[in-house]
């Protein structure tokens, strides 16, 4: 896939409502445009509206034609102010065989932490199906998790397969796969749909889900590399301006301050909070950081397509 006459374009966030979201997701975002508790800001879901430019009010999914197919990244910020469910995803061959496009595999970057904050990754050992129905059935699911602290700064591996679940007092990155399939085990008595059946076909006793080791890269920091991203973390000083490539289809999300987001002929203001997407085959763009910015890069390897 080689796509470059489409210039990077920044989409405006759109918001989902979940029972254990925030009404207030400052300094993320001054408002939602909605009063109900926001759990998730996509960055780059399939709704999600170009802000400005030649292609402003379209969403990224009407662009995939352009673009040279789906977007293969979901990017979010994840707003817990309490438990999520405790759920499980499919890999690719079991999502297609239930008639999905792919599985979910993703990651979890810490960027709040409040102290005690703590993610579930994987089950303890002999936690079998039929200890899971009975956990589930008595409340008491959570004791068979493996609970992992989590400080500002942690990137966190979750493959398809693996049991998990995410705690209160944090704000994640999470980058993904295009997928929003997932099956929900056990959800505290809320009165949402449970998938056990489902879910029980899908999990993987041994995972290789946990926190991941930083590696300090010429000019940035690679967070994780995996089949279906590679995700990298950017500092930028006052003035500074530096060169990137995407290796794939990708985007890059601004974390702190400002930066501009350049290619021949054309410019696009990236913030805290929000996404550029870099379409592939766009080859060298410019970031110029005014008073010094934090962003990532988030890619889809061409082998993961």
């Amino acid at each position: 896939m080689t796509t470059t006459n489409v210039a990077p374009f920044r989409l405006k966030p759109w918001f989902s409502e979940r029972p254990w979201g925030r009404k207030d997701l400052k300094p993320w975002y001054a408002e939602t445009g909605t009063n109900e508790l926001v759990g998730e800001a996509w960055l780059t879901g399939p709704q999600c509206v170009v802000e400005e430019g030649e292609l402003e009010g379209r969403t990224l999914e009407s662009l995939s034609e352009m673009l040279g197919g789906e977007f293969p990244l979901l990017v979010k910020l994840l707003f817990p102010n309490e438990k999520l469910s405790v759920q499980v995803h499919p890999d690719d061959a079991q999502a297609q065989a239930a008639g999905g496009a792919r599985g979910k595999t993703e990651c979890w970057y810490v960027l709040e932490a409040e102290p005690g904050a703590a993610v579930a990754l994987g089950l303890k050992p002999g936690a079998d199906a039929e200890k899971i129905k009975a956990a589930i059935a008595d409340g008491t699911m959570e004791d068979l998790m493996e609970w992992v602290p989590v400080s500002v700064g942690d990137m966190l591996f979750v493959d398809a397969g693996t049991v998990h679940a995410i705690g209160p007092g944090v704000v994640l990155l999470e980058t993904q796969q295009t997928s929003d399939i997932t099956y929900r085990l056990y959800d505290y008595g809320r009165p949402r749909e449970l998938h056990l059946e489902q879910g029980l076909k899908v999990i993987r006793a041994k995972t290789a889900a946990g926190k991941v080791a930083p590696k300090e890269m010429a000019g940035f920091t690679r967070l994780i590399e995996q089949k279906y991203f590679v995700v990298d973390r950017f500092e930028l000083g006052r003035m500074e301006e530096r060169s990137l490539t995407m290796d794939g289809a990708g985007c890059l999300v601004g974390l702190r301050g400002k930066v501009w987001v350049i290619t021949p002929g054309d410019e696009v203001e990236l913030e805290p909070g929000k996404a550029v997407v870099i379409p592939q085959g766009t080859g060298e763009v410019i970031v110029d950081a005014e008073e010094g910015a934090t962003f990532v890069r988030c890619v889809a390897p061409v082998s993961a397509g």
